[in-house]
């Protein structure tokens, strides 16, 4: 079995704030990533998938993944404001956490259309916000 890894990156901007909080927990909790203006990150993605090599000799169709990816995250996450622009942050904080869950679900729901047969699986999704800043979710955790 293999794992394959591809990189891709977008720009998009956001604001921490969670509407349920005051305006004063929001800035204790997300300091100054709730700026009102929001602000914003050149996100590198990373989506990792697994399986056996095929015939072709190899684990996971590149192009396939490539064209998966670029229209469940890169197009509609691409130079927008997460709060504003995309629905599934409209009572979502878009953490890079949520974020990540968010593309993890897109994959996961549209897997299948991209690669009908057993492999490969989507192993994980991982993004950084920043250098110091990775976070990463694995598919089969993600309903």
């Amino acid at each position: 079995m293999f794992r394959v890894t591809r990189r891709y990156r977008f720009a998009a901007s956001h604001r921490l704030h969670c509407a349920q909080l005051s305006d004063e927990r929001n800035q204790q909790l997300y300091g100054k990533c709730n700026n009102p203006y929001g602000h914003g990150h050149n996100y590198e993605v990373e989506v990792s998938a697994w399986g056996p090599l095929n015939a072709s000799g190899r684990a996971v169709d590149a192009e396939r993944l490539d064209e998966l990816v670029n229209r469940q995250v890169l197009e509609p996450f691409g130079h927008r404001n997460l709060n504003a622009d995309v629905k599934s942050f409209e009572h979502v904080v878009p953490t890079s956490e949520n974020l990540a869950v968010e593309i993890c679900r897109r994959l996961k729901e549209n897997w299948s259309g991209a690669f009908p047969g057993e492999w490969p699986k989507l192993d994980r999704v991982r993004i950084a916000e920043t250098a110091r800043n990775i976070f990463e979710v694995k598919a089969h955790e993600i309903e």
